[in-house]
């Protein structure tokens, strides 16, 4: 069984990359809600939170951990991949692949104010990042807008226009998505973006299928992988678990993965 977990809803975007690997695998997803967002806490918080969800993820009979969560990545993978005897796979910047789409020569960065400040960025950006600009931004309110479910009409326009403007307006046309919950808010991004510049073609860049390519090649090498797994048959098997509510968890996933 698989181990996933999230601040929050956001693991979603990376949950669906996996089953489009291996559908016959049985995840277990856990959504940290009642402490979500993650992006505002401290790094000894999000290690604290981390280790807990991980021990228990491992105690239920997880024999390796997606750490879906760019905030949680950047602050606690390096210190569980310590403690813990199970594979881990974690979130890596998009830096690389936004690099290779640009046309201006500006790459656009919307991520949390903990992966912002993370050393995991930083090491990321400085090594891909020659001889190209990067422009950051938080996005301010994406984190509680897609927690809420609320992901399209004019009020969420007006919010992503507010971290999205800076960026256009910094001539970026490749977007990097760093943070999982971002993804939801894709066709808002790219509307708003489009209408600040119309003439700009934007490159969105999530980094959730190479995370997913990460993980099946690491699964493939434990002792209890199952190649049968790599081909659907009936339902996915995925259980999940919460701090607070799952209800818009469930809904997010019946809407967003399996209408996918």
């Amino acid at each position: 069984m698989t181990g996933i977990f999230d601040s929050g809803v956001g693991g979603l975007s990376v949950l669906r990359e996996l089953l489009k690997l291996l559908p016959g695998e049985s995840y277990l997803y856990f959504s940290d809600n009642a402490h979500s967002p993650y992006g505002d806490k401290t790094g000894d918080f999000v290690l604290q939170r981390s280790r807990a969800i991980v021990s228990d993820l491992i105690e239920q009979g997880c024999k390796i951990i997606v750490v879906a969560c760019n905030t949680a990545t950047s602050a606690a993978i390096s210190q569980l991949r310590q403690e813990f005897d199970v594979p881990f796979v974690g979130m890596e910047p998009a830096i690389k692949p936004a690099v290779l789409k640009t046309r201006s020569g500006v790459v656009g960065v919307l991520a949390t104010a903990g992966t912002l400040k993370g050393e995991k960025y930083h090491t990321t950006r400085d090594r891909y990042a020659e001889g190209v600009a990067i422009v950051e931004h938080v996005g301010r309110g994406f984190v509680e807008l897609v927690e809420q479910g609320r992901l399209s009409g004019p009020e969420v326009e007006k919010v992503v226009a507010e971290s999205v403007a800076p960026l256009v307006e910094a001539g970026a046309d490749a977007l990097v998505m760093g943070c999982t919950h971002y993804p939801f808010l894709s066709d808002v991004i790219q509307k708003v973006a489009s209408s600040l510049s119309p003439t700009t073609e934007f490159s969105i860049i999530d980094p959730a299928s190479a995370v997913a390519r990460r993980f099946l090649s690491l699964r493939q090498k434990q002792e209890d992988y199952n190649p049968q797994w790599e081909q659907k048959s009936g339902d996915y098997q995925v259980q999940f678990q919460a701090s607070g509510s799952d209800e818009n968890l469930r809904r997010l996933y019946e809407l967003y993965v399996l209408n996918q």
